[in-house]
């Protein structure tokens, strides 16, 4: 199933969900951009509803070749994409290989490269063991620390996160484990940065174990109109960790091209914290 807001003369912004979450992580950011952009957030192969369409690991290609096989059903010529965690993965490689297609490219708690041995083995391993025993109250707070900085698990004022993602991670599938090899499991994109035309906006939260911030610094480094934004008091998920301050930054960073034009917007650090 797409989500997809359907204002046909709106631009596009195709929203990219991370493992573990679903498009229902793009509402607050479709809500708030309403009137303003077409958001699309399509369920990735072998997650959410699409769960008995695999049998076996689900590549980041696969992924991409879906993504942009469901571009071309809509008939879409250019867009624009928010990438989270895996659907940076995604992202990076629809924008390398389709330059023509790509505009704006955000990137949250996303990298270019591939899991470091360390990670393969421990992240393997928590793979068998949901494949294994389902999404049990064990399971459900790993992912969470994996998601989620401790500063807003430890916030009593940020209940919202824990009730909201303790009840939906709990409703996972161990099917999910084909989506979740693809991801531990992906080749390195680092070689395909340069090749991204979009003006990109990195956004990286320092308390991020899974994907650190050194991992964001590569993208920023290799992709030619890019952009940082590091996050204080985010880890992972910037989106649903501080969405007062993220979601504000992401329509006007999206907004740049109808108000000043592509060829304005320089590329730049953008070393604000918080």
């Amino acid at each position: 199933m797409t989500f997809d807001t359907g204002e046909p003369h709106l631009r596009p912004v195709l929203c990219l969900h991370s493992l573990f979450l679903d498009p229902r992580s793009f509402d607050g950011l479709a809500a708030a951009g309403a009137g303003q952009f077409r958001f699309i957030a399509p369920e990735f192969l072998g997650q959410v509803s699409r769960l008995d369409e695999v049998d076996s690991t689900v590549t980041m290609d696969q992924c991409s070749d879906d993504v942009l096989a469901l571009v071309d059903r809509l008939g879409l010529r250019r867009l624009s994409i928010v990438g989270q965690s895996m659907g940076g993965d995604v992202a990076v490689r629809i924008a390398s290989r389709r330059p023509d297609l790509v505009d704006e490219l955000v990137l949250m708690g996303s990298s270019a490269r591939g899991e470091s041995v360390e990670h393969l083995e421990e992240f393997g391993a928590f793979v068998d063991m949901f494949e294994r025993d389902g999404f049990t109250a064990e399971v459900v707070e790993i992912v969470k620390s994996i998601l989620f900085a401790a500063s807003v698990l430890d916030d009593p004022e940020r209940r919202d996160v824990h009730d909201t993602w303790t009840r939906r991670l709990g409703e996972l599938s161990p099917k999910l484990a084909h989506a979740a090899r693809g991801v531990v499991q992906r080749e390195s994109a680092l070689a395909l940065l340069p090749q991204i035309t979009a003006s990109t906006l990195v956004i990286s939260g320092i308390q991020d174990h899974a994907r650190p911030p050194a991992w964001s610094d590569e993208m920023f480094e290799a992709i030619p109109d890019a952009e940082l934004w590091r996050i204080k008091n985010a880890g992972h998920s910037p989106l649903l960790e501080d969405p007062d301050i993220v979601i504000p930054r992401i329509l006007e960073f999206l907004s740049r091209r109808t108000s000043v034009g592509a060829a304005a917007i320089p590329a730049s650090t953008s070393p604000d914290h918080r």
